[in-house]
C-alpha cells in the first residue's frame, strides 16, 4: 500500500514537472515563431505562421554587424570565464586546504561582496577604466569580470567535500600543492566546473548595462546591447528583435549541451560540506 502511493506521489511529480517545463517553453517557442512570422502577423495569436518568412533576419543582417557583435560576446565571455575559473579555483584551494591567519575573516569579506549591488560599482569601474584609456575596447569589458565571488565560494564549498587523505598521500609521494590541486582536486570537481561554466558563461553573455556603457561603437559591441538597437522611444520591431534574440541564444544553448552531464550534479555536490 506505501509503495503504490509513492508511485502515484512520484507519477504526479513528474506531471507536475512537465507542465512546468512546457509552461517555460512558451516564451522561447513564441519567440521562434515570431521570427520566422510577417509583420502583419506578429500580433495575431496564431501559433503557426500562415507564410514563413526569413525578412526578420534580413534586417538583423542589414542593421546590425550580428556576427562581428556575437563574435565579441563569445571572446569576451570565453575569456572571463576562464580566468574566474583559474582564479576561483586557486583562491578556493587556498581557502579550503590552507591554514593560515584570518583565513575566516577574509572569506567572511569576500561574501560580504556579493551583497553590493553590481550597478553601485558601475560609475568607479568607468573611471578607472577610463582613466587606463581601454573606454571602447574588449578589454574594458573583460577586465572588471576576470574575478567572480561566486566561484571563489562554490569551488571552496565543493573542494571541502573531497578528503583530505587524497591531499596527504600526494604530500608524502613527494607532490607540491600545485600538482595536488591541477592533478587530484581539479579533476575531481569537473561537476562543480561545468555548473560554473554554465552560469559565468551565461551571466557575462547576458550582460548588457556594462557593454552599453564603456564601448561606443558596432564593432565593439555584444550581441546583447545589439538587440537594442531594434527598439526606439516609440516602436520595437518584435520581428527582428525575436530573430536577433533566438541567434544570441545559440551559444547559450550550445555550452549548456556540452556541460549539462555534469551540471545538476555539480549543483547538488556544492552544499556536502561549509
Amino acid at each position: 500500500m506505501q509503495e503504490n502511493k509513492y508511485k502515484i506521489s512520484r507519477i504526479i511529480l513528474a506531471v507536475i514537472m512537465l507542465l512546468l517545463g512546457v509552461l517555460m517553453m512558451v516564451p522561447v517557442l513564441w519567440m521562434v515563431v515570431t521570427s520566422f512570422k510577417t509583420k502583419g502577423e506578429i500580433y495575431l495569436p496564431n501559433w503557426i505562421p500562415s507564410v514563413i518568412t526569413m525578412e526578420n533576419y534580413e534586417t538583423v543582417f542589414s542593421k546590425i554587424p550580428v556576427l562581428k557583435m556575437i563574435g565579441n560576446s563569445l571572446f569576451v565571455s570565453g575569456v572571463a570565464t576562464f580566468f574566474q575559473l583559474l582564479i576561483g579555483t586557486l583562491a578556493a584551494y587556498a581557502f579550503a586546504r590552507i591554514r593560515f591567519v584570518g583565513r575566516n575573516i577574509i572569506f567572511t569579506i569576500f561574501l560580504g561582496t556579493m551583497m553590493i549591488p553590481g550597478y553601485i560599482l558601475t560609475i568607479p569601474l568607468y573611471l578607472i577604466v577610463d582613466k587606463l584609456g581601454m573606454v571602447n575596447t574588449l578589454a574594458a569589458l573583460i577586465l572588471p569580470r576576470l574575478v567572480s565571488v561566486f566561484a571563489i565560494f562554490m569551488l571552496r564549498q565543493f573542494f571541502y567535500s573531497i578528503p583530505r587523505e587524497l591531499d596527504e598521500s600526494a604530500f608524502i609521494d613527494g607532490a607540491s600543492r600545485f600538482r595536488v590541486l591541477f592533478q587530484i582536486i581539479v579533476p575531481l570537481s569537473k561537476s562543480a566546473y561545468a555548473a560554473l561554466l554554465i552560469f559565468s558563461f551565461m551571466n557575462m553573455w547576458n550582460d548588457f548595462m556594462w557593454p552599453l556603457i564603456v564601448t561606443n561603437s558596432e564593432t565593439m559591441r555584444t550581441i546583447q546591447v545589439g538587440i537594442a538597437y531594434f527598439k526606439d522611444s516609440n516602436t520595437m520591431d518584435y520581428g527582428a528583435t525575436m530573430a536577433a534574440s533566438l541567434l544570441a541564444s545559440i551559444p547559450i544553448l550550445v555550452v549548456f549541451l556540452i556541460a549539462n552531464r555534469s551540471f545538476v550534479q555539480g549543483i547538488t555536490m556544492t552544499g556536502i560540506k561549509g
